[in-house]
């Protein structure tokens, strides 16, 4: 039996069940394979309930205010990729009246809508013959046709969708793609492949040769760059209700157009001392007379190239107020988009006695 056909067969008998399966609406085909390309599929299940439920198609995305759009999407990462949708569903609704593309060639146009996507709806939703290239399915012929040369590159994947072109299988072709991105999730893994369960294994390179430990090749990815971060919580209790200032971070960095809190940053870690005398602390606290917690909390945090190492000061002020600055109730917090950590942050000091005055010393 030919490659497709062992790969599909598999499929058919082992396949999860997922609700992205069932359907072959491009909208809600669209929305699972952006949250699965930076995410795995386990919690990227409960994102894409809730993102349905709540934006059921392109014509309710697009009507929507974009920080609802990122709420839902928090904890997630990668924020840009609901700002890509949220951009890309107006402007389908406006200029192709909510009718979503229905070709590779017209999908490819969309913003945020690379190869990858563009080949995975086309071939689901519309049945052309696109071959899809993840990193699930790099890995899994680079294995299988033994390639040497890294193929985490442009070169690499153009080589790979080159071969995929001929053994994907053209009155099936959605099949075939979930099939090989489910072969690499399921069996043909990064470390330990279950080759004994695999269904090409008996004509696969790495296997015969031994060799699945080494294959892929990859280039290896950039070292991360570490930030320092000296976030300034800023808090108040007043007639009976507790507030909180965050700021909304509006440049080209990480987490645009989520809420933070007013921050320092550094080129290494500073001391209590350093940052009072640190220009941006003045910026920050003004003329306010502002109590300082004891306890300093601090956090590491790994993003895409970039680590965070955090430093978070508890501050309390009964009449602070900066222009650039939101304060809210913190009965209102679950209304604002703010990154994982900041949420842990406050989960965590939320439980400790005498925090934001609502638990008793």
């Amino acid at each position: 039996m030919s490659f497709s056909h062992l790969i599909m067969q598999w499929y058919g008998e082992n396949k999860r069940d997922l609700p992205w399966r069932h359907t072959n609406d491009p909208y809600r085909i669209w929305v699972s394979e952006v949250i699965l390309q930076q995410t795995r599929v386990e919690q990227g299940l409960a994102y894409y309930h809730r993102f349905v439920e709540r934006f059921p198609d392109v014509e309710s995305l697009a009507k929507a205010d974009e920080e609802e759009v990122i709420k839902i999407w928090q904890g997630l990462g990668y924020y840009s990729r609901a700002r890509n949708m949220h951009q890309s569903a107006r402007t389908i609704h406006h200029d192709n009246q909510s009718i979503f593309p229905a070709s590779y060639d017209e999908l490819i146009k969309i913003r945020g809508v690379g190869d990858y996507s563009a080949s995975a709806i086309s071939s689901i939703a519309y049945g052309e013959a696109h071959p899809v290239v993840d990193g699930n399915v790099l890995r899994v012929v680079a294995r299988f046709e033994g390639i040497m040369e890294p193929v985490n590159t442009s070169a690499g994947r153009k080589k790979v969708k080159k071969l995929l072109s001929k053994y994907i299988d053209p009155a099936q072709p959605g099949i075939f793609n979930q099939a090989i991105m489910e072969l690499g999730a399921l069996v043909c893994k990064p470390k330990q492949p279950l080759c004994l369960q695999c269904p090409i294994q008996r004509n696969c390179y790495a296997f015969g040769k031994k060799l699945t430990g080494e294959l892929p090749s990859l280039n290896k990815a950039r070292p991360s760059k570490v930030r320092f971060f000296h976030y300034l919580v800023i808090y108040s209790h007043q007639e009976q209700e507790d507030y909180i200032w965050l700021k909304k971070r509006t440049g080209a960095d990480i987490w645009k157009n989520l809420y933070d809190f007013p921050l320092i940053e550094a080129e290494s870690e500073l001391s209590m001392k350093e940052i009072e005398l640190n220009q941006q602390w003045r910026d920050i606290t003004g003329p306010y007379e502002l109590s300082i917690d004891p306890v300093i909390e601090t956090a590491r945090h790994l993003l895409t190239h970039r680590e965070l190492r955090v430093k978070f000061i508890l501050m309390v002020s009964h009449d602070y107020y900066h222009p650039g600055y939101v304060k809210i109730n913190l009965k209102d917090f679950h209304k604002y988009p703010v990154p994982r950590l900041i949420e842990n942050f406050l989960k965590k000091v939320a439980l400790r006695p005498g925090i934001f005055f609502k638990f008793p010393d």
